[in-house]
């Protein structure tokens, strides 16, 4: 099955073809500079950038994938939840698509996506019958390019990048990176190979998955492929949320998360104690309004701290331990309870290295078994909702109307 998979439901622009659980194309256009002038995401700018973007960016991913529409199979879009306008571009755009080809059509919940993006793993083009090597999503950094879709490559500088440069999205379109230690893999005349996103079903295992983005966190138990249940979610502020609201309160650049991730490095996380809400209270869910309030006062009451680069980076780190402790502590708890072994992740917030880097620490600690979505993954992606897609369609789940809407609130059932 070949399926083309549409995917607006924010900032950025994306389109992906998927053929029997791999990824042949992804390709994703940002539109991060856009919107960091104005601290946040503008819907009506996103609108405008998607009705711009999306052919251009359809059309790359076909010519990755060496394929024409007429090949394809299947079309899938993101349904929701999302920014209705910024929805409205992808989905219906989609549906024109399905109808136009006669094709089955899809629209997929954007959550749900995430939550088996796990399952997705980048594993290097090896010939058949060689070892099959995995490469982890993690050093996977960022490079534009025209249409502003981004490439990772290697992360080969020493040092931190640049904050205003900082960002953690990224595409299968032209992925490529520099193996660690496999001098019998292909390489370019750079030195570079490109990797492949295939997705592995046959390992898959009950588990409780951790989403945890700008605008959601919630705690899912997968009981089965494509049988899941909510145990619990975001009271307000999300955790990406608060990572970057209180970037914003230090004076950081939007989107201040991945900054803050950054500093947090060379800081202290010890060095100021903030408040790990609903840490030990018995539900499921998430609120960090009142760390992100916390962080407030901190500032207004010590306002010389923000001249000061040593302590801004303690403060990061303190920020950021805040925030981990809690994801991780009530993950952990939630699979416990549950009687699971198996543990994922992934959202955009899961590109940051000190929640991946704890949740790794944990689980070895605990017996748990940890996939975490690869990096590229983890930002909103066609790929997810493509292979997702494909998923439903070989499980004969019923095609909903073609004559469908777009559903900003969707709630994962």
């Amino acid at each position: 099955m070949t399926l083309l998979a549409i995917e607006t439901s924010c900032d950025e622009t994306s389109a992906a073809v998927v053929r029997d659980g791999k990824v042949l194309s992804n390709v994703v256009s940002s539109q991060i500079k856009l919107h960091a002038e104005y601290g946040g995401v503008v819907p009506e700018l996103a609108a405008r950038e998607h009705l711009k973007n999306l052919l251009p960016v359809a059309q790359a991913a076909l010519s990755e994938a060496g394929i024409s529409s007429l090949q394809l199979d299947a079309v899938a879009a993101t349904q929701g939840p999302g920014l209705g306008i910024a929805l409205l571009i992808g989905f219906k755009a989609a549906q024109s698509v399905a109808f136009a080809l006669n094709k089955p059509f899809l629209g997929i919940n954007h959550h749900e996506a995430h939550l088996y993006s796990p399952w997705i793993q980048i594993a290097s083009p090896l010939p058949l019958g060689g070892d099959r090597a995995g490469v982890r999503g993690g050093d996977l950094t960022v490079e534009h390019s025209p249409f502003n879709i981004q490439h990772p490559t290697s992360k080969m500088a020493a040092g931190p990048p640049v904050p205003s440069m900082l960002s953690v999205e990224c595409s299968a379109l032209n992925v490529f990176q520099k193996p660690r230690s496999s001098p019998s893999l292909p390489l370019s005349s750079e030195g570079r190979w490109k990797p492949v996103l295939q997705a592995d079903f046959t390992s898959f295992q009950p588990n409780l998955s951790l989403i945890v983005s700008g605008g959601h966190t919630m705690l899912v138990l997968v009981e089965s492929d494509l049988k899941h249940r909510v145990l619990g979610g975001t009271i307000d502020d999300a955790a990406g949320e608060c990572f970057d609201k209180t970037g914003k309160l230090m004076g950081l650049a939007y989107p201040a998360g991945p900054i803050i991730d950054q500093l947090a490095e060379q800081g202290n996380p010890k060095a100021y104690d903030f408040p790990r809400p609903l840490l030990h209270d018995a539900n499921d869910d998430f609120s960090f309004s009142g760390l992100k309030t916390s962080v407030r006062y901190f500032i207004r009451d010590h306002p010389a701290l923000l001249d000061d680069r040593k302590r801004i980076c303690d403060l990061c780190a303190s920020v950021q331990a805040a925030i981990v402790e809690v994801l991780v502590k009530k993950t952990i708890r939630a699979a416990k309870r549950e009687g699971v072994r198996c543990i994922t992740a992934s959202g955009g917030v899961t590109c940051n290295r000190g929640l991946r880097t704890e949740l790794e620490r944990v689980c070895k600690q605990n017996g748990f078994t940890l996939r975490l979505a690869e990096k590229n993954l983890c930002t909103d992606n066609a790929a997810m909702i493509g292979i997702l897609a494909e998923r439903k369609l070989m499980a004969k789940m019923p095609l909903p109307a073609l004559s469908e809407e777009i559903q900003p609130a969707w709630q994962l059932a």
